[in-house]
Parts: structure tokens; sequence; C-alpha cells
């Protein structure tokens, strides 16, 4: 799904989430984590659009993997986060420790990963480890909807581009990243999207993008 994705140059948004709760409780016995080529997680991470992660219930393990990898992450109340994979006697490898580390201060990450600590929803939501926690479970999907809306008013080469910023640019030195923005900014300006921005903000209308 995702492989096919990268390639679909008419996707703005991506949408994952679970088809039922809970969104992961695990891998299963049989399901060996190391054999992806790329893993899930890398996969979902190089889409060009932005990838919006809806959680309900446990998210644990390869389950939290993924999720991290996603740009926007949104959560119900009873939802619960955890790496127990060390009490399993495995490693997170899907990028878990590295992007855990990233999104939260490296004290809670340590005390996830070591621990296994859980993580409840609202503590979840209080760390940023997702970036808008649901009232009540039947707001989850109203919530997750209000926010793909409002990336689909964006310029979809702005987003991609944006998105790319963001990423590269926690890599790099300051001084490398504030270039890597110049440089977007000069691709950003030569593409239709940019003329319709500027056109509409003239013309005090809504922009029609069409991503080119």
């Amino acid at each position: 799904m995702a492989a096919e994705l990268r390639e679909d140059r008419t996707a703005r948004v991506v949408t994952l989430a679970a088809r039922e709760a809970p969104f992961c409780t695990g891998p299963g016995p049989d399901l060996d984590p190391t054999a992806f080529d790329p893993d899930p997680a890398a996969a979902w991470a190089a889409l060009r659009p932005p990838v919006v992660a809806v959680v309900s219930g446990p998210c644990l393990s390869v389950g939290l993997e993924v999720v991290l990898a996603a740009d926007i992450r949104v959560c119900g109340p009873e939802a619960v986060f955890a790496l127990p994979d060390l009490a399993a006697g495995r490693l997170p490898c899907w990028g878990g420790t590295q992007r855990l580390a990233r999104a939260v201060r490296p004290a809670e990450a340590s005390a996830m990963v070591l621990l296994g600590r859980p993580v409840p929803a609202e503590r979840a939501a209080a760390l940023g480890l997702v970036h808008a926690l649901a009232a009540d479970p039947g707001a989850l999907s109203a919530l997750a909807d209000n926010l793909v809306a409002t990336l689909l008013q964006r310029g979809p080469l702005a987003l991609e581009l944006a998105k790319e910023a963001v990423h590269r640019g926690a890599e790099l030195p300051l001084r490398d990243g504030l270039r890597l923005e110049g440089d977007l900014n000069h691709q950003l300006a030569a593409t239709t999207d940019r003329a319709e921005g500027l056109a509409a903000f003239f013309d005090k209308r809504p922009p029609d993008f069409a991503g080119r």
C-alpha cells in the first residue's frame, strides 16, 4: 500500500488507521519484524504527502513504531502507547528508539523503551507524542477529518516540500537546514501552485491548487 501511494501523485493526504480498535497490540508470534525491507514505518515515512495516524485503543510495539513515522498523530481518550519489546527479548527495529526520542523528551523515551512504561492518551498529548486528543471515542473520526480537511486546503507541493524541510532539516546543522529551506523555496517559486497562491491572495478568493 505505501509503495503504491508513493508513486501516486494524486494523493494529497494519507490517513493511517485501524479498521477496528485496538490499533495494534504488537506483532504476532509468527511475525519476524526484521524480515521487512524496507520496514513498514520507513515506507510510510517516505511518502510525499503528509500522513495522519488515527489511533484508538492500545498502540503497542510495531504499531507505535508505524505511528511514529506519521507526520500528524491523533488519538481517542482510550488510546495507550507502549514499546514493551524488551520484555519479550527483542528490540524495537522499525525506528522506534530513534523516532520516539525525537518526538518526546529523551527521559520519557528511555522509560518507554527500557521499562516498557505505557503512556495513556492524556499523557501522550501532554508529551507531544500525539498532536490532538479527541474528547471522547465518538469524536475521534471528526477530529481526524477536520485535520485532514485543513491539510487539503494547503497546496500539495507546498505540503510535500515543507515535510521535506522539516524531516531533512532535523538531521542537519542549522546553517545547512536554512540553506535547504531556501533551496526548497526557490523550487516552489517556479511552480503553478505558487502563482495560483499569489493570484488567489490578490483576488481575495480561495486558491485552486493543481499540484504542479
